[in-house]
């Protein structure tokens, strides 16, 4: 059980990636992406997750530098943005990532959405780029599972992290069923729902243990063994969210939570993506 924020999953390849890491979603380049990351590492977060897409990876690689605190602490996440995947274009946007980043190598890079037609391409390219050791690990962003039974049936590494929507509305059985059997860890993306945390049971659990519905849906995730990446720019509410290793929710808890599933996604349908 997760008990500290600096604790670790440990991916199939034998790296370690923390558990809580602070996802940069729609946080713009610059100061404000700056200051969000750097917040972040005073507060204890090891794990920053950005991609090409987000257009901040240039203001994450300034807060790497200035937060002192040394490279091989940090556990660097990015993605390659659908308009770059097949092959050559895949290692070239890689390139393109790295140097905006300031990183000789990053630890995770990921597909950002299963194009069709290109991600198996895109895959090869990550596979050369983890044989060559320019990432410490690769995986995929919002794969289903037939996506990744496609997938692993021809390739020579298996995704180590699959990244998709997850929070109480949409909590992914078939997911969470089918990556442990393939020593895929999933990790969770708009874990808070986009701010729709007005629900009576997170109010409820929220009063019992003194923390907020944001605390809760978090320390629901780590139960449930998956990697969560909350975002927010605010140096209060970033520790806010890494103070979710003082309590425990009970089984009970943790069965209503999971009940609250309406398969509701706040993002796009990964088969239904047209971008």
């Amino acid at each position: 059980m997760t008990q500290h924020i600096s604790d670790s999953t440990v991916l199939s390849n034998g790296v370690k990636m923390p558990w809580l890491g602070l996802g940069v979603w729609k946080t713009q380049n610059g100061e404000e992406v700056i200051q969000a990351v750097k917040a972040a590492i005073q507060a204890g977060y090891r794990s920053i997750d950005t991609a090409a897409a987000y257009g901040n990876e240039e203001g994450v690689g300034t807060a790497i530098k200035q937060s002192g605190i040394s490279r091989d602490e940090l556990f660097i996440t990015t993605k390659v943005w659908n308009s770059d995947q097949g092959y050559d274009s895949t290692l070239k946007a890689f390139d393109e990532s790295r140097r905006k980043l300031g990183l000789d190598v990053i630890d995770l890079y990921l597909i950002h959405w299963p194009v069709k037609g290109k991600y198996k391409d895109t895959w090869r390219a990550l596979e050369k780029l983890y044989k060559d050791g320019s990432v410490r690990a690769i995986g995929v962003s919002n794969f289903l599972v037939h996506h990744l039974e496609d997938l692993i049936g021809q390739s020579a590494v298996k995704p180590m992290v699959d990244q998709v929507e997850f929070h109480p509305l949409l909590n992914q059985p078939e997911l969470r069923s089918f990556c442990p059997q393939h020593q895929i860890q999933l990790e969770a993306w708009s874990p808070l729902m986009q701010g729709n945390l007005d629900l009576p049971l997170l109010t409820e659990l929220g009063a019992k243990y003194g923390k907020s519905p944001a605390q809760i849906v978090l320390r629901w995730d780590l139960q449930h063994g998956i990697v969560t990446i909350p975002k927010s720019i605010t140096a209060h509410r970033i520790q806010e969210n890494g103070n979710v290793f003082d309590f425990q929710l009970t089984q009970d808890e943790m069965a209503r939570l999971d009940a609250l599933n309406k398969d509701h996604r706040f993002g796009p349908h990964p088969d239904h993506i047209n971008f």
